[in-house]
């Protein structure tokens, strides 16, 4: 990572238990994420109880991409407001214990938030002294000089110059992400996985993003091609329906999903805001009619439609929801 970024590391007694888990051995698995019949594997765990759902839901994808690696693990901080407006602090200790207990190397918050400034979020949510206490690295995005922003230029892109990545997002050896379950209240639709990846382009990208009303979902899934994370968490034991993204229509859903494929977890969430009921714009589409999907699915970004999706789970209750669920993905 950039020095000259906003960093803060230090070490914390609270991750050295989680690393002598297993007398220190750290076994890779090498699986692939995707299930014996060829599926991408969607892990779904039914609880409000993060800690075990987190652990659970990664154990059930069977593999490690982050072991011996440097990992850089993006939030949704897209502002300070309470979960599911912002990642809950918990998920993200969880996560990042959970990451360090698999064998991580280093794992380095990095996040730019926006309209607020992401120093003034940071601040307000807490991260600075969670990150202290867990030892682990931060960078405010918003703070790096010019030349650690990266212009991506796609072929076929909405965008009209293409956009800027921040540099130790493109060139970190693990990006592992982690969103909400919510509807914004603005033109995205759904803000899950793909929407998350806003937050790695320079604030001056969101001009043109939000007045681009009728293109607006397509150069979502754009950005999603600069990068690739090898793993995705999801927190969706409380959704916005309704609203948001700060704030909106709660209902509980007590899940939580890991994968690898933005594509799968976004459908598989959608599905969960149908299974809850959401707004017309959820409900009276098809899943992988969603543009932000859609255009994904164009760019080759994951899962082509619902049959490329298995949802695996743990438990009884587990396994009851998922096959609700799967019957919504097969339907639309």
């Amino acid at each position: 990572m950039n020095r000259r970024a906003f960093l803060i590391a230090a070490a914390g007694g609270v991750i050295s238990a989680a690393m002598m888990a297993r007398g220190g051995e750290r076994v890779a698995t090498r699986s692939t994420g995707r299930s014996k019949t060829g599926k991408t594997k969607i892990a779904l765990v039914r609880t409000a109880d993060r800690a075990a759902g987190i652990k659970r839901s990664i154990e059930l994808l069977e593999i490690n991409p982050v072991q011996g690696k440097d990992v850089l693990l993006k939030p949704n901080f897209n502002t300070a407001d309470p979960f599911p407006g912002s990642t809950h602090n918990d998920t993200l200790t969880h996560l990042v214990l959970q990451l360090r207990s698999m064998g991580a190397s280093d794992v380095t918050i990095g996040e730019r938030s926006g309209p607020p400034d992401t120093a003034d979020v940071l601040q307000e949510k807490g991260i600075l002294e969670l990150c202290k206490t867990l030892g682990a690295g931060l960078i405010d995005f918003e703070t790096l000089s010019p030349g650690d922003w990266v212009r991506i230029k796609p072929e076929q892109s909405s965008w009209r110059n293409g956009f800027e990545v921040a540099r130790p997002v493109l060139e970190s050896p693990c990006v592992v992400t982690t969103c909400c379950l919510k509807t914004p209240g603005f033109g995205g639709v759904f803000t899950m996985s793909l929407k998350l990846s806003v937050g790695v382009t320079r604030k001056r990208n969101m001009t043109e993003l939000h007045s681009s009303f009728l293109s607006m979902r397509k150069m979502i899934a754009e950005i999603n091609q600069a990068y690739k994370p090898s793993l995705i968490l999801l927190d969706g034991i409380e959704a916005f329906v309704d609203k948001g993204p700060g704030k909106g229509t709660r209902k509980r859903a007590d899940v939580i999903l890991a994968g690898t494929d933005r594509i799968a977890i976004d459908a598989v969430g959608v599905a969960i805001l149908k299974e809850l009921g959401s707004n017309a714009a959820i409900m009276e589409k098809k899943i992988f009619d969603q543009e932000q999907i859609s255009r994904a699915v164009e760019l080759g970004l994951g899962a082509t439609r619902p049959q490329d999706i298995e949802i695996v789970t743990d438990d009884g209750e587990g396994e009851r929801y998922a096959e609700r669920l799967q019957k919504i993905l097969d339907q639309g």
